[in-house]
């Protein structure tokens, strides 16, 4: 049932018009009334009507781009890609379309607050980018949040997200499990036995699955999978490197770093350095994304290069409607093993 004007009004026990002007932000209002207003607002998941033109259409000429941090070349270069695919001509009336990139800063709730917002404005398409927060309640209200906009006629498209099943969404996954175990075996191959781990936030979905396979990597080389020697940081440059110094300081005998990303990678390096080690004579050191950065760093990094622009102009193509979705809905996107200087045989115990 289409939840109304009045609806709300009822809810935060208030009059239709204060609604109007709580949304429409055209009067004053007390900030009670307006929290109470945008609480009930939530709750029934009311859908503002968007401008006269949109209204005439199932949907706007807004596109929604979600990314956790656009300072971060991962999402930087999906969302370039993405914005070139839907960009140009082929909107309503032939006019062009509207990119609006969401930075959630990876809050849940902001990724929430992007959603009904999108939702609200009836965007043509909705692409989210990268890991999903592996927490079951919030999930859930994702996974409503893209029901609904499916239902409204909205094309949803993941990109290097899992997969959201019985949404409507298209998802183009990444293979971070197969990359990070091929990873940590050429480093197994290579001789090493005692590597440290800098894994990502545990609370994403690409940090579990890319530290799935490093364990899984080690545990088919018989190598003990020492909890010592894993830190966990956020995708930064300052992350490696304080987590690199946590590691040495747990096990000095270390011969390898595996990063969760690259810029956590050039972190491990800085401190690697200042700790008068060097890279890859005394401890090697992998990446993970190949950033554009990754070839030009000194040695330049073995990392796993995932095809980020190619799956972020797919996802355009699908979000418009040029190409069509994957069998079943959903696509593994692969990695590919980038061996360079930062990686070399261990030294002599």
């Amino acid at each position: 049932m289409t939840v109304t004007l009045a609806d709300v009004a009822a809810r935060a026990q208030v009059s239709p018009a204060t609604v109007s002007r709580v949304l429409n932000g055209n009067y004053p209002v007390a900030a009670s009334t307006r929290e109470r207003v945008l609480r009930a607002v939530d709750e029934l998941d009311y859908v503002l009507n968007g401008p006269a033109s949109a209204l005439a259409a199932a949907t706007s000429d807004l596109v929604g781009i979600l990314v956790n941090d656009i300072a971060d070349p991962f999402f930087g270069i999906m969302a370039s890609a993405i914005q070139a695919e839907i960009g140009g001509p082929g909107g309503r009336a032939g006019g062009e379309r509207l990119a609006v990139v969401c930075n959630t800063g990876g809050s849940p709730e902001r990724e929430l607050t992007y959603l009904t917002l999108l939702q609200r404005q009836r965007a043509a398409a909705v692409v989210l980018t990268g890991g999903a927060v592996e927490d079951t309640a919030h999930a859930e209200a994702v996974a409503a949040k893209l029901r609904k906009l499916a239902q409204a006629g909205t094309r949803v498209v993941l990109c290097g997200r899992p997969p959201a099943p019985d949404t409507g969404s298209a998802a183009l996954t990444f293979e971070n499990r197969g990359g990070a175990r091929a990873l940590t075996e050429h480093l197994v191959g290579l001789g090493h036995r005692r590597l440290g781990y800098i894994a990502g936030p545990g609370e994403r979905t690409t940090t579990r699955h890319r530290l799935e396979g490093h364990r899984a990597a080690l545990a088919a080389a018989g190598i003990e999978d020492d909890p010592r020697r894993t830190v966990h940081g956020r995708y930064d440059r300052r992350s490696g490197y304080e987590a690199t110094l946590e590691l040495l300081r747990r096990d000095s005998s270390l011969t390898a770093i595996v990063a969760a990303n690259d810029s956590v990678a050039l972190g491990a390096c800085a401190a690697l350095r200042e700790s008068g080690l060097r890279i890859p004579e005394d401890v090697s050191v992998a990446g993970f994304d190949d950033l554009p950065f990754s070839i030009d760093a000194v040695p330049s990094l073995t990392t796993v290069r995932l095809p980020l622009a190619e799956a972020g102009a797919r996802a355009g193509r699908i979000a418009m409607g040029r190409e069509e979705q994957p069998p079943g809905g959903i696509a593994s996107v692969r990695g590919e093993l980038m061996v360079r200087g930062s990686t070399g045989v261990p030294r002599a115990s």
